[in-house]
């Protein structure tokens, strides 16, 4: 199997469980916080590893006990933690989590640690990049790091894969060397906006490959996961559990299919029924990185379905 990168985000998860989700202006009661390793770009990593891929990571971490408690974990995946950057100034970035009772989440994210990633540190961290290999990307960290390392893999043959989350307020060479784009359907919506069309998710998974340039998946939820391949749509439904905690499912299926993509990288479909199921499982669980589950977990739950007949007609 081929290896997986990834360059991002790692950040400490504060948790905090309220009935409902406040409103502008609103005032709610909340559980007493819980403190857990996460990050976008550290989950995926997580959810790539426990999926059975090799993975190294590219990224920054504070020189405090969130940084090593992160460090600790990345580790126990068996992820090469061997250009993560400790800054000796910087706290590790923190995420403000908060998850009603129908599992549905708002995130403010303070990068910290996150801001020093360097041109260095990505150029060292893709030094071992080959053709075949998979590049994971977010937008947790600086756009121009993002460009840089997308263009660097690219450049040696590495397939590029890029979650634009959170959206980006513009896309000006942002996705020049990104194969592949998953989004959800807000983060969509955006990158509709920007390109100035308008259109339901299913819409635009057809109509913004040709103008953004990368094929695309949406992720929608309960509805399942989109994406158009050779010219026909492609629908995954989602596995119907009953949800904890949405936070990290994303990241779960990102990582997911990218383990799949670097064993098979022509087999797109498997590969998100594979995250789907996946992704699946962990909204079952509390968290982001420690709800991700290991592969033997994915192949033994149940309920799973077959492998659905996935290009619909048109």
């Amino acid at each position: 199997m081929n290896t997986v990168f990834v360059v991002g985000s790692l950040n400490i998860d504060q948790n905090i469980r309220v009935r409902a989700l406040p409103r502008a202006g609103e005032t709610v009661p909340g559980s007493d916080a819980t403190f857990s390793p996460g990050g976008k770009g550290g989950n995926q990593a997580v959810a790539a590893a426990r999926a059975g891929a090799t993975v190294k990571f590219t990224g920054a971490v504070g020189d405090d006990v969130h940084g090593r408690r992160i460090l600790e974990v990345l580790s126990e995946a068996r992820i090469d933690t061997g250009h993560v950057r400790v800054s000796g100034t910087a706290a590790t970035g923190t995420a403000v989590i908060a998850v009603d009772d129908q599992g549905e989440n708002q995130i403010i994210v303070s990068p910290g640690a996150n801001s020093g990633v360097t041109a260095g540190d990505v150029e060292a961290g893709l030094a071992a990049v080959r053709a075949g290999d998979v590049l994971v990307l977010q937008l947790e960290i600086p756009a121009a790091l993002v460009r840089q390392a997308a263009r660097t893999a690219k450049g040696r043959g590495a397939f590029v894969i890029l979650n634009a989350a959170p959206a980006p307020r513009e896309v000006d060479g942002l996705l020049d060397d990104v194969d592949l784009l998953v989004v959800n359907e807000q983060e969509i919506e955006v990158l509709a906006g920007l390109a100035g069309i308008r259109g339901s998710h299913l819409d635009l998974v057809r109509t913004l490959p040709p103008i953004l340039g990368p094929a695309i998946i949406c992720t929608a939820g309960a509805e399942g996961s989109h994406t158009v391949l050779d010219g026909n749509p492609v629908h995954v439904p989602a596995t119907k559990v009953a949800a904890k905690d949405t936070t990290g499912a994303g990241d779960t299926f990102v990582g997911y299919l990218a383990a799949s993509l670097a064993g098979d990288p022509r087999g797109l479909p498997a590969a998100m029924v594979h995250a789907t199921r996946a992704s699946a499982l962990a909204v079952t669980r509390n968290g982001a990185m420690e709800s991700i589950p290991w592969r033997h977990e994915v192949q033994a739950s149940a309920p799973l379905p077959a492998m659905p007949s996935l290009v619909v007609p048109n």
